[in-house]
């Protein structure tokens, strides 16, 4: 059995039961929106965040979820989808998860309203259940998505990130939402706001090594959908390059600023950076760091009895820092 199957295991039948009422969550009167959530629906991931959702409700609910956490999980994925085809467009990418992006098929202004549609769906899902205190988890986590993707901007202007701005950005972009799908998963099924806490700051520290592995992608020889070397010519401050950065003579630094800011795109020059990234120690360095996470993360795991979705929770935290994708 695949680890993806043996996490999904203890929820099985409230997914397939989600993708149900997740479908039914994006149906309009319009047909070209109906459409493309239809395309959507049909070209899903992993579904990583509903899991999260179901195996953090079940592991405090005592095995049981309640329509809450359905509409939870929906909401998060309504609302991670928008961000995404928003994202598309911005990125101008023209695929993702392998197929056409919404923007490559319909064009920018149709995938810039359907991700206004779902996202205005998934707040309405919320507030026609009075479900404000999930809400209130969700609409953080998209402010704070915001703040994290501007302030990565401003920064990569200057190359000037230090490690505790990358950390803040990664927080804001990467670590809120999952934090949100572990708080949005305990809020739905209980009342104990202590338990809730201590499960979204799981959720956070499990987003900050699921971040850091995706850096490490930028840098290893494995074939995961991203070239090598992407993060370097779109002059993204991973935490290898960071630490290198501080960590190399001023020659160095010289050399390494104006290699990814003026030849980015040279391919030469982009194998050059990752040897010297490699070469300093950048990669040890952040995978100690995402080890340290995935044991914070663990610990706090570890509070809660022991049964079949604290397993596959502890399961998905190890998943995370080995996937090859």
């Amino acid at each position: 059995m695949k680890v993806t199957e043996q996490i999904k295991d203890p929820i099985y039948e409230e997914m397939e039961h989600f993708e149900q009422k997740f479908s039914d969550s994006m149906s309009s009167k319009v047909a070209l929106l109906n459409r493309i959530t239809h395309f959507i629906v049909n070209r899903k991931g992993k579904q990583m965040r509903p899991m999260f959702v179901f195996l953090t409700a079940k592991l405090l609910g005592g095995g049981k979820v309640t329509e809450r956490t359905y509409r939870g999980a929906s909401v998060i994925e309504l609302i991670h989808t928008a961000t995404l085809v928003h994202d598309d467009v911005v990125d101008d990418s023209n695929q993702r998860r392998g197929f056409f992006s919404i923007n490559a098929l319909w064009k920018n202004k149709i995938a810039v309203l359907v991700g206004d549609y779902l996202l205005s769906k998934g707040l309405l899902l919320c507030i026609h259940n009075e479900d404000f205190d999930l809400l209130k988890i969700i609409s953080v986590a998209v402010r704070e998505m915001s703040e994290g993707e501007l302030l990565q901007i401003e920064k990569a202007r200057n190359l000037d990130i230090t490690e505790e701005i990358y950390f803040e950005i990664i927080r804001q972009k990467t670590a809120t939402l999952l934090a949100a799908c572990c708080a949005m998963g305990a809020q739905s099924v209980s009342d104990d706001k202590e338990a809730v806490e201590q499960m979204r700051i799981f959720g956070e520290l499990l987003g900050m090594a699921f971040q850091i592995k995706d850096d490490l992608f930028d840098y290893g020889e494995t074939k995961i959908g991203k070239p090598t070397g992407i993060d370097i010519k779109e002059q993204k401050m991973t935490l290898p390059l960071i630490y290198t950065l501080n960590n190399v003579s001023s020659k160095e630094r010289k050399w390494l600023i104006h290699s990814v800011k003026k030849y980015n795109t040279d391919k030469k020059r982009v194998k050059e950076v990752i040897q010297l990234v490699k070469d300093s120690g950048g990669l040890d360095y952040a995978q100690k760091r995402m080890e340290t996470y995935r044991t914070e993360a663990l610990d706090i795991l570890m509070t809660f009895p022991k049964n079949a979705y604290r397993d596959s929770l502890e399961l998905m935290v190890n998943y995370v820092i080995t996937r090859k994708q």
